[in-house]
């Protein structure tokens, strides 16, 4: 069920400034072609614990990776898609600087949104053909209120304290944008870093799974915040969730029907 190696194999391997990677797979060649081949040759030492869900043993992200990152002896906890290629040998060791400079860090992610701005903040890359996942690209970390699942890095110290949310997020959906929004309750901030990784999925999954909970998170989260701000759409806590729901349907025929005017033109 789980496998575990460490990176630049070395006497000390567990010291302080190691980074832990989680990583959940139902698909181990995926992972060997894209997670584990851009971690061959980093340049700094790292933990691997890789959670085999090929069975289908965890049923939710929140329950895989709560088992996962209780294993993990790193001072940073990442908890990374299988399908993610880090795209450099040295991005650990980059990531790690940046890290280590931010101020009241509860977690760290590539992708995500704030409530100041209306499109995606990301420098990444991902779908195939690749292509920018996101409008607003940035140079230095950016503080946002939620941040992506396809990559999240937590200070253990800040983990070891919140854990991720078994109930309210007990499927595959929204455990990152959750664990941001409980995060800032606790006095911490969520930041988007400016590095580049390719993520092989497009990202955009909305499937029923995902809009149950949806509704869960808001009604968590509705005494503090009028506005959710996800990677996957803008969330009102003060309104109907069904009333979105529909306005997203419409919204969609409409354009499969203006794209295929423009087809027969």
């Amino acid at each position: 069920m789980l496998e575990l190696f460490f990176g630049l194999e070395a006497k000390n391997v567990l010291k302080r400034t190691m980074i832990s990677i989680i990583c959940v797979y139902n698909n181990k060649n995926i992972l060997e072609n894209y997670l584990l081949k851009s971690l061959k040759n980093q340049t700094v030492k790292f933990e691997f614990i890789g959670i085999d869900n090929t069975k289908g043993q965890f049923k939710s992200a929140a329950e895989a990776l709560n088992y996962g990152g209780g294993q993990a002896k790193g001072e940073y906890l990442m908890f990374v898609h299988q399908d993610v290629d880090l795209s450099s040998n040295t991005w650990l060791e980059e990531v790690k600087k940046i890290l280590d400079k931010l101020s009241n860090l509860g977690i760290a992610g590539i992708a995500g949104k704030s409530e100041d701005e209306g499109e995606v903040i990301t420098n990444i890359k991902h779908d195939n053909p690749p292509r920018l996942a996101g409008k607003i690209q940035i140079k230095k970390p950016t503080k946002v209120q939620t941040v992506d699942e396809c990559l999240m890095i937590i200070p253990k110290s800040v983990f070891n304290k919140l854990r991720f949310d078994e109930d309210t997020c007990d499927n595959w959906h929204l455990y990152a944008v959750d664990y941001c929004l409980s995060v800032k309750r606790l006095g911490f901030d969520s930041y988007v870093m400016p590095i580049f990784v390719y993520h092989k999925s497009s990202g955009y999954s909305m499937s029923e799974k995902y809009f149950v909970t949806l509704k869960k998170v808001l009604k968590k989260h509705k005494s503090c915040y009028n506005k959710i701000y996800t990677t996957m759409g803008d969330w009102s806590t003060r309104y109907p969730l069904n009333i979105k729901i529909i306005y997203l349907w419409i919204r969609r025929k409409v354009g499969i029907i203006l794209k295929s005017i423009k087809i027969i033109k």
